[in-house]
């Protein structure tokens, strides 16, 4: 069938380009593994350039099998038949209805998340471990995890209902009442996460008095930005990497440190990475985001819209479905699967959008705070998150969502002197 030949064809260029990209990138770094870049030799160490190197080698290696891993699972729910078998057992079970679709959904979670466990143990207690930066325990990996599939659940399962029952009973827009449900969700998504969702995983406490805090409410005036509070994150109970971020919308937007971040930066660096984040607001890019994110959401659901009611559409794809019975959950369950074959094609338009806003919060970090104190904390994070300074160009180009240490560098350098 035709749509089963653009489907191959598709899944096929895409796998050919990850692996053509991540070839490309390891033997760049490879390449240059022994020598520090030029405009870091004062600054990064040998031993941690070689750590950069490993450490991003042994990620790619790992990608690398799990995209053949999840070509093969995406084909067995496809072509194989594996979701026609689920469909058809979970039929047998329950019946026809929304339960039924619910159900199918919730086992395709469940069925890729058991699969996706052993390589998230790896990433944890293998390479984390190995390269030093893993503090967390097997209880809180187990912990955790349950946490989300019981929070996943609370906020999911409601929300699948009511899509399904649009799908199902909205008449030929149903996608359109959908839509308008899934911004409200986002939005609301937004703002519990800061004050009832993150406290499940972390502990918050205020920024204590003193010099740091007083420096990043000047900061915040001089910026004319208001928040909720500034607050330090326990990240180093489960891993060395540091950050730092803005929650929340509205009236409950608040700043939060990671634990890692404030010990490893002195309060000028701080100040800076805090004004770099700054910019990101004041120049509207989490507004924009927000607006690009909800535009693809109303084009995909139409396209879901229209595709769903098409036969071609499930048979191509190994799928008997009953065109006059509950189809909902099996063009959901399908169409998730597929979709990310051909949307893998908009990374690089993604990455290039990603990597100009974050020149621009970069231009407001050096106009408001220090261009030569974000440099300073921008070395030291690469250093502590074994950040490689030699990616592959095109590689970059193509799935980077900060511009290349060596570049972004330069393009500070060129503001602090200005």
């Amino acid at each position: 069938m035709t749509f089963t030949l653009i489907f191959l064809l598709g899944l096929a260029l895409s796998v050919a380009t990850r692996y053509y990209l991540a070839s490309r990138h390891m033997r760049h770094i490879a390449l240059h593994r022994d020598q520090v870049p030029a405009e870091f030799a004062s600054k990064v160490t040998i031993t941690d350039h070689h750590k950069a190197a490993d450490y991003t080698m042994t990620k790619l290696r790992l990608g690398l099998f799990e995209i053949a891993l999840s070509v093969a699972i995406l084909i067995g729910f496809t072509l194989l038949g594996g979701l026609q078998l689920m469909h058809d057992f979970t039929l047998d079970l329950m019946g026809p209805g929304i339960p039924q679709q619910i159900a199918l959904l919730v086992s395709i979670s469940l069925i890729t998340g058991i699969i996706d466990l052993p390589f998230s143990w790896h990433r944890q207690f293998g390479i984390e471990e190995k390269f030093g930066f893993n503090r967390m325990t097997p209880t809180l990996f187990f912990v955790d995890m349950f946490k989300g599939i019981l929070l996943g659940l609370a906020i999911g399962l409601p929300l699948l209902w009511v899509v399904l029952t649009l799908m199902t009973e909205a008449g030929q827009y149903w996608w359109v009442w959908t839509w308008f449900v899934w911004v409200a969700f986002n939005a609301l998504l937004l703002w519990l996460f800061p004050t009832f969702i993150a406290p499940l995983f972390n502990k918050f406490k205020p920024l204590e008095d003193g010099p740091l805090k007083d420096r990043i409410e000047d900061l915040l005036k001089r910026c004319d930005f208001t928040s909720q509070g500034l607050f330090i994150m326990d990240g180093s109970k489960r891993s060395a990497h540091g950050n730092a971020y803005f929650t929340g919308m509205g009236k409950a937007k608040r700043i939060v440190f990671f634990d890692t971040l404030i010990e490893r930066l002195n309060p000028q660096e701080i100040e800076a990475v805090l004004a770099h984040e700054l910019g990101h607001f004041k120049r509207q890019h989490i507004r924009k985001r927000l607006i690009q994110s909800f535009a693809l959401s109303f084009l995909v659901l139409a396209l879901l819209g229209w595709i769903s009611t098409k036969a071609w559409f499930y048979l191509s794809l190994g799928i008997t479905p009953d065109m006059n019975g509950y189809n909902a959950g099996l063009a959901l369950a399908l169409f998730s699967l597929v979709l990310p074959v051909f949307g893998f094609f908009l990374t690089p338009i993604n990455s290039m959008g990603s990597r100009k806003h974050e020149y621009e919060a970069d231009a407001f970090a050096a106009e408001k705070s220090s261009a030569s104190d974000l440099i300073t904390a921008l070395v030291k994070l690469y250093q502590d998150n074994a950040a490689t300074l030699t990616p592959d160009p095109l590689y970059s180009k193509f799935y980077d969502s900060h511009p290349p240490a060596p570049l972004r560098i330069a393009h500070l350098q060129s503001m602090a002197v200005r």
